[in-house]
């Protein structure tokens, strides 16, 4: 698992851009062989596309920088729980490994919701590692709501 607390820490720092964007403050990287290939934070405002989450953000980049669709090879670092249309972008995509910070009770689809991967349709399941920089992921997401009430 070599460096994951740096890549979360590289995700955070994403969803702590996001926020002061006035996004929804979730941040992710995508890495490849050791090394961060694409990172982001939700896009949704900034690009008027309700699919720019930063899941979705980083696997376009990603792909767009290796020239290939397929990310088999991948880890991704996302600071919330997926929703399940990045749960099943990251299916698509083959990506590897799947790490995240905070559970997401209303919006999650990894061990919340749908349980995306567990589903018989799900052709790809990444391995799943929960609670990276939870508390972080969680007091970044609760401090922006709160500010916004």
């Amino acid at each position: 698992m070599g460096n994951s607390e740096g890549f979360m820490a590289a995700a955070l720092a994403e969803a702590r851009v996001a926020a002061e964007l006035g996004e929804v403050p979730v941040g992710a990287v995508l890495v490849v062989d050791g090394a961060i290939v694409a990172r982001s934070g939700n896009r949704t405002r900034i690009d008027r596309d309700i699919t720019a989450h930063a899941e979705i953000a980083v696997i376009r980049q990603a792909a767009a920088a290796l020239g290939q669709e397929r990310l088999s090879g991948a880890d991704l670092y996302v600071t919330l729980e997926p929703c399940t249309m990045c749960a099943a972008a990251i299916s698509f995509a083959r990506i590897r490994r799947l790490y995240y910070g905070a559970e997401d009770v209303k919006g999650g689809a990894i061990d919340n919701g749908v349980r995306f991967f567990a589903q018989p349709t799900c052709h790809h399941a990444p391995d799943v590692y929960s609670g990276l920089g939870e508390s972080e992921a969680a007091e970044i997401l609760t401090g922006f709501f709160k500010s916004r009430r």
